[in-house]
């Protein structure tokens, strides 16, 4: 048996669920392939910034470098504090330590990482919908191919091995197209969501060195 003959030969139905299928597949491997890159991206370019940031003891010197990586959620975290703590330095030009300022550079610290985080999670919704609808899909052209395989044999009334096939095929069809699209979908959302955990501790671990520069500059006595 062709498999491409036996889809064209296909009942209408099973032929939209297939469509429906390989839209599912197509549209997550597109994710799969762009959150890789987009996730590696990110990884490389904090692997760049970091070590400026540690090294350099000029604000200025490490925005810099922040703007040269804009991939890095670390670069944006920092951008959101630098502009923060200039803020203050330009409206506390004597230093005065005032608690208040923490506040407000905690909560532009949050927002910056709320932002990034909402971006690198950005689409995986889509892959864990395919992962959990697609083998139900399969399996609704699976119940179809044997409902169209049980009246042929009604109308034919005949058991035999032409008559059933084509039906039991379609059903077989439906079913592996439907794990085509889930499988790799779950497999993906699952690494993608490991790596963003890993991304969301350094975020955190960053956030709080920055917090702690901040402290001394314009914590309270």
């Amino acid at each position: 048996m062709n498999i491409f003959k036996l889809i064209m030969d296909a009942s209408s139905v099973v032929q939209v669920i297939l469509l429906v299928l390989l839209f599912f597949s197509v549209f997550s491997w597109t994710i799969i392939v762009y959150k890789r890159k987009s996730l590696r991206a990110a990884a490389r370019a904090s692997e760049k910034f970091l070590p400026v940031f540690k090294k350099s003891r000029n604000l200025n010197e490490v925005s810099e470098s922040a703007r040269a990586h804009p991939a890095s959620p670390l670069s944006a975290i920092f951008l959101a504090a630098h502009k923060e703590m200039s803020y203050l330095a330009k409206n506390n030009p004597e230093g005065e330590r005032n608690g208040a300022s923490l506040d407000n550079l905690s909560r532009a610290l949050t927002k910056a990482s709320n932002g990034e985080v909402a971006k690198m999670e950005r689409m995986l919704s889509f892959l864990a919908t395919t992962g959990s609808v697609s083998p139900f899909i399969g399996l609704f052209g699976t119940v179809w191919g044997i409902m169209d395989a049980f009246i042929r044999i009604g109308q034919t009334r005949s058991a035999s091995l032409v008559t059933v096939a084509p039906g039991i095929a379609e059903a077989l069809v439906a079913t592996a197209v439907g794990l085509f699209a889930a499988i790799p979908a779950v497999v993906a959302y699952n690494t993608f969501l490991h790596r963003i955990k890993d991304l969301i501790t350094e975020m955190e671990d960053f956030s709080l060195e920055l917090l702690s520069i901040a402290e001394r500059l314009y914590g309270s006595p």
